[in-house]
């Protein structure tokens, strides 16, 4: 069988998949189930020391030195079920003929790598290039856990949207060249009414974490991430211990969990799925057949918006990882390097096509 056939073939399966979901998550073979554990954290069951033992069990499935493990493991069915984006770049713009491409992003992970120090994730000037190109010709958004002022300050391009705090504080293009943090127009802030509690929960986790070297509290505006990347493992039970005693009395939040951080949100239904869709609704496409949303990113969080776009039937999810994880997205894409080749691609080939209609 040729090269063009393996791939053809690989990209009709996926394809198949993508639209009907007929494939569970859990099904993917080679996979480590965490499911229940996730479950339990992010629901909040369990009691006690039960419930610490169960962040920490959680806490350990998402570490790097914990990952390693699967590195044994044979990647070829995860790879079937989930090709990369850039082997089958031409098959995907192939999907999106007559189509309007709206991208989304995530940060961290995905346009820039992870670091140690969430304050230095910087992405690359030739990202940034990149991002400003793929802006010109599709609409882009940014959506990420972090807030606003803070995304803005490492993008800095006022051509884009920007959904922070997970997609709980959303503000559109301003039209207009600026390097001022933040943008001008507000589009929604679904959890304005929580920002007294999580000033008042982000003071009290900023004292309190003081005592686990390492911990880092992050406020980002509609929701907070306690970062655990650099604290030592035998702290992690500490920091657990903290973060769910004063959680206990704020049962207005909930507790998620992404990568090498755990993230206190409001309980209102709402996430990076909700953002998108809000997003697409809001540019014209929301009952719309001729959209094709791209949405990449490489965080648990990200699924919430994979999952949208399989619901939908249209368009893509990307996820950015270098191994096999459970995922509702189509495609894979190694790192932020990656990531980039493929947006420059698109950007190539709109350039591309666009220059020939015009002969």
């Amino acid at each position: 069988m040729t090269n063009r056939n393996v791939n053809n073939t690989i990209l009709e399966l996926a394809m198949s998949i993508s639209n009907s979901g007929a494939l569970p998550r859990a099904a993917v073979p080679g996979l480590p189930q965490k499911k229940l554990l996730l479950k339990t954290l992010e629901d909040g069951t369990g009691k006690g020391g039960t419930k610490v033992n169960t962040w920490i069990d959680s806490m350990r499935a998402s570490s790097p030195t914990r990952v390693k493990s699967t590195q044994n493991q044979d990647p070829s069915p995860w790879i079937l079920y989930h090709p990369s984006a850039l082997n089958l770049f031409d098959q995907i713009v192939c999907e999106s003929k007559g189509k309007q491409i709206v991208t989304f992003l995530d940060y961290d992970g995905t346009l820039s790598p992870i670091v140690a120090d969430p304050d230095k994730a910087y992405m690359s000037q030739k990202m940034r290039a990149t991002l400003k190109d793929i802006a010109r010709h599709f609409p882009t958004a940014i959506v990420s856990g972090r807030c606003i002022d803070k995304v803005y300050s490492f993008v800095r391009l006022a051509e884009v949207y920007y959904a922070g705090s997970h997609g709980m504080d959303i503000k559109g293009p301003t039209n207009r060249r600026s390097t001022k943090k933040g943008n001008d127009a507000v589009l929604f802030q679904p959890g304005s009414e929580f920002l007294p509690m999580i000033n008042e929960v982000y003071n009290i986790l900023v004292d309190k974490t003081k005592s686990v070297p390492g911990a880092k509290v992050e406020n980002n505006k509609f929701c907070l991430s306690v970062h655990f990347r650099c604290v030592d493992e035998k702290n992690w039970a500490s920091l657990a211990e903290q973060v769910s005693l004063l959680l206990d009395h704020y049962p207005k939040l909930k507790l998620t969990q992404g990568r090498k951080v755990l993230e206190i949100r409001p309980t209102i239904k709402w996430d990076k799925g909700k953002a998108l869709e809000f997003l697409l609704e809001s540019l014209g496409y929301g009952n719309s057949d001729n959209v094709f949303p791209i949405y990449i990113g490489d965080d648990r969080t990200d699924e919430d918006a994979f999952k949208v776009l399989r619901k939908r039937g249209q368009g893509i999810g990307i996820l950015v990882s270098k191994i096999p994880k459970e995922t509702d997205a189509s495609y894979t894409l190694q790192d932020p390097t990656e990531v980039g080749q493929f947006l420059r691609h698109l950007v190539e080939w709109k350039r591309t096509s666009t220059q020939y209609h015009k002969l």
